[in-house]
Formats: C-alpha cells, structure tokens, sequence
C-alpha cells in the first residue's frame, strides 16, 4: 500500500532534501526514522529538491508497506524519534500509483527578507540594509508571466531536459521592515527562485530596469541574472496535488 506523508524542516542542518553519502540530509533522516519505528527498510521519494540550508513548511514524499494501523500513535512515536528540526503531520493513504514528485501540479515557495537589524531573524531571513523599491521589484515580478524558458535562473551543467516552467504567481508583499517574496509554479529549476530573488533586489536598489530584467531573461546566461540569494531566508511553503 502506498502512503504520502506531510512534514516540514528546519534546513539549518542538512545538505538538502536529497541523501547524500558525506553529508546528512532529510531524506535520509526520514528513512532511518521510518525504517526503524516500522521496523522495515524505508525509502521515501519526495516530491522535489531543496538544498542546502533551504527550508519546508509544507513537504510530501511517498513510500509503500503493508497497510498502516494506528497512524496517530505512529506519528506520535516518529516526532518523538526524529530531531527537533523535522515534523510528521500527517500520512494520507493514496493509489498504487501516486507519486509525490511528479503528480504534483504546483508548488510555492517564499523568499524572506528583514530590511532592519533582527537579532531573532538572522537564520530564518535575509538582512539586507539597502533601502529596497518595493512597488519597482513588484512590476518587474509580473514580467515573468511573459515567459517560459528561465535557463538563466538555472543552476548551470543540470540535467534537465527543459528549461521550461509555468509560473501561476509572483509577488512582493511587505509588512513593516519584513519582505516576503511569494513564486507558484508547476516546477522550479535548481537555484531558480533565489537567482530570481537576487535580480529581483537589482531592480530594487536601482542598479537594473524591468527592460533589463527582460534582456536578462531571453539571454538565456545564467551569468547575466543576478546573485544567488543566500538559502536560509528560502522557504517551501505549499505543494498541491490534484487528488489531496
């Protein structure tokens, strides 16, 4: 029987969502957690990648086993088991053939910004003191609805076969010195959002224009977008599946 599970993480600790052999990461966290409390070997498949340092308040991942019986006490038992930096909310029974990676038909992340000194922001926001044009960035923002291929927020030398993505949202809201930058899309590419993020903070500190930020886009360049966002201030917040 197949199960999807709902947890977030703190990514303070972890390489990124996806194992890897030198360094600790959630999946790997979460197969030891669940292969030990149900007593079987377990390897989930999640429904994307975050990476180093990048935060979900909202992740899926599947796995099979024979059917389940009291899931309250077993998420109990995983939280009691897992590090204070993941959480189980929940597991939600689904068909043979659900997957949590590509059945997914959209998914959001949010990119926080304080713009004062925080002493209690410092690991979940990025501090950037220069004054930001809020209301500039947010008209750039809409141009990204004009296309579709984004290679130049991409991470170079991946193995995807396109570059294409449909973005549903992009935005800016702000709450006093606190910025939050809110993208939905059917997929994302590696690094996209903050390389999305730090153009974005071009336009806002004057030094580029939408037109750039236009230019920027069809050059197709990585290396002409802007810099990378640091990851702890990059949360993934929502994962829609048409069946959940």
């Amino acid at each position: 029987m197949r199960y999807f599970i709902e947890f977030a993480y703190n990514g303070k600790n972890y390489c990124g969502w996806q194992f890897q052999p030198h360094s600790p990461s959630v999946q790997e966290t979460l197969n030891k957690a669940l292969s030990t409390i149900l007593r079987t070997p377990i390897n989930v498949v999640g429904a994307g990648r975050t990476d180093t340092g990048v935060h979900a308040r909202q992740m899926y991942a599947h796995f099979d086993i024979n059917e389940l019986s009291d899931i309250d006490l077993l998420i109990h038992k995983l939280n009691s088991f897992l590090p204070k930096d993941i959480v189980i909310y929940r597991f939600i029974p689904v068909a043979d053939d659900a997957h949590a990676r590509f059945d997914a038909v959209s998914r959001t992340y949010e990119y926080h910004i304080h713009t004062y000194k925080d002493v209690f922001d410092n690991e979940g926001s990025w501090y950037n003191s220069h004054p930001l044009d809020v209301e500039a960035m947010n008209n750039a923002a809409q141009v990204l609805f004009e296309y579709k291929d984004f290679e130049c927020f991409s991470k170079t030398h991946t193995d995807v076969k396109t570059f294409n993505c449909d973005i549903k949202e992009a935005y800016w809201t702000q709450k006093d010195n606190k910025l939050v930058f809110t993208v939905s899309a059917d997929r994302f590419l590696r690094n996209m959002v903050r390389a999305i993020v730090g153009t974005l903070i071009q336009i806002g500190l004057g030094k580029q224009n939408i037109q750039d930020f236009r230019a920027v886009i069809e050059s197709h360049d990585r290396g002409k977008a802007g810099f990378s966002v640091p990851a702890h201030g990059l949360y993934l917040t929502k994962v829609i599946y048409p069946y959940l």
